[in-house]
Parts: structure tokens; C-alpha cells; sequence
């Protein structure tokens, strides 16, 4: 080669290794960045808008603190963990481990979406009926709200082991349905009903208070039901 080739070359091996260490110092940044952001990203208990007494008679304070700081934040504890170890399956391509996780990602995802809902759909200036667009709704699909309830309750109570009953929307048909679903699955991604009102029947709910009498804890929910936010979900629902 002639000394203008070999420059020529040389030059040539050194921009390409310039644009080289430049794309991989943006993808460093990008990465860095997106890690970041995942971190922002981290799952957390959400504020509770009452005091753990707040719903008393009807829901104990110390069942509502144990199951507040202990059982959802265990939800969500082990949900970023399985999230973080998803990321790394992904990163590696290992899709054995992405298929093994789905478990533990269904079961705390679904605990901490289910118990972000429960937390909301109570309040201690709750109860008695809902009004405007919610009874109707209800009306036009159950008849009266006590037939509603009436299902919701008896759905509810009949649930065997632990799980949750639901009062839910269809966006399809636009009407309103009671559903149940086992542990913790969560109703949209498991039937694909928008979830509106939540009763939790794991025991932890509300064995220390009404032990293994199912029925009286289920009734006396509808004495703290927030129907204020029920209505704002079903508002929001039948825009989707």
C-alpha cells in the first residue's frame, strides 16, 4: 500500500471508531436514563385518605393497619421485586425465567391493583345508596340497588378459600355485572369487566373482627361504600 492509502485508511479506521464510541456512549446514556426512570417507576403503597379507626364499627383499626402495612405492602414489596428480575430475564433473552415469573407477577400485580381499588372504594361518611347516573345504571341492569346488592352479597359470601367479588362494567355491552375472582386475579385482565366496587374476602380482611362469620363483614362493607368513587369509575369507564 502507499503511504496516502495507508493515511488514507487510517483516517478512515479512526472516524469509524469516533462514531462507534459515540453511539455507544448515547446508548449508555439512554440506558442509564431508562434505568432512571424504572426506579421513578417503583410500585408504592398508596395514601389512605382516612385513619386506620376511621371505618369503625364496621372495619376495626387493627385490621385495617395489618392489612394495610403488612399484607399490601407485601403486594407490592414482592412486585418490584418480580419486576426487577424481569427486567434482567429480558435483558439476557432468558425467556424460561419471563415465563416463570408470571406467577408471582399476576398474583402481587393483582394484589396491589385489587387493594389500591378496596382502599378507595371506602369511606367512614360512606353507605346508604348510590344516585344520579350509578343507581340508574344499576336500575336499568339489576332492577333496585337491593337486588344489586342482594347478588353482590350472595356471590360474594359463596366465594370458596379467598378472593374477591366485584362489581363490574362491561365496556361492550355497557352494562353492569357482579363477578368473582379467585386470590388475588384481577378482574379486568382476568374477565375483562372494569372493576368498580371491590369486597376483599381473604381472611386477613376481617377474621380478627368477625371471625369466620363471612356473610356479617360482606354486609357491612355497604355501610362504609364510597359510592362517590364507584360513580367516578364508571364514568371513566364508559369512556374507554
Amino acid at each position: 500500500l502507499k503511504l496516502d492509502d495507508v493515511e488514507y485508511f487510517t483516517k478512515l479506521v479512526c472516524k469509524m471508531l469516533s462514531t462507534t464510541s459515540n453511539i455507544f456512549r448515547r446508548c449508555f446514556k439512554k440506558t442509564a436514563a431508562l434505568g432512571a426512570a424504572v426506579a421513578r417507576l417503583k410500585h408504592t403503597l398508596p395514601d389512605l385518605k382516612y385513619d386506620f379507626g376511621a371505618l369503625e364499627p364496621y372495619i376495626s383499626a387493627d385490621i385495617m393497619k395489618l392489612h394495610y402495612e403488612k399484607h399490601h405492602n407485601a403486594y407490592v414489596n414482592n412486585l418490584n421485586i418480580a419486576e426487577d428480575k424481569l427486567a434482567e430475564a429480558l435483558q439476557k433473552g432468558n425467556l424460561n425465567a419471563v415465563i416463570s415469573l408470571q406467577p408471582a407477577l399476576k398474583f402481587n400485580g393483582g394484589g396491589h391493583i385489587n387493594h389500591t381499588i378496596f382502599w378507595q372504594n371506602l369511606n367512614p361518611k360512606g353507605g346508604g345508596e348510590p344516585d344520579g347516573d350509578l343507581l340508574q345504571q344499576i336500575k336499568d341492569d339489576f332492577s333496585t340497588f337491593e337486588r344489586m346488592k342482594s347478588e353482590l352479597v350472595a356471590a360474594t359470601v359463596a366465594i370458596q378459600g379467598s378472593g374477591w367479588g366485584w362489581l363490574g362494567y362491561n365496556p361492550v355491552s355497557g352494562r353492569l355485572r357482579v363477578a368473582t375472582c379467585a386470590n388475588q386475579d384481577p378482574l379486568q385482565a382476568t374477565t375483562g369487566l372494569v372493576p368498580l366496587f371491590g369486597i376483599d374476602v381473604w381472611e386477613h380482611a376481617y377474621y380478627l373482627q368477625y371471625k369466620n362469620v363471612r356473610p356479617d363483614y360482606v354486609n357491612a362493607i355497604f355501610n362504609v361504600a364510597n359510592w362517590k368513587d364507584v360513580s367516578e369509575r364508571l364514568a371513566k369507564a364508559r369512556l374507554t
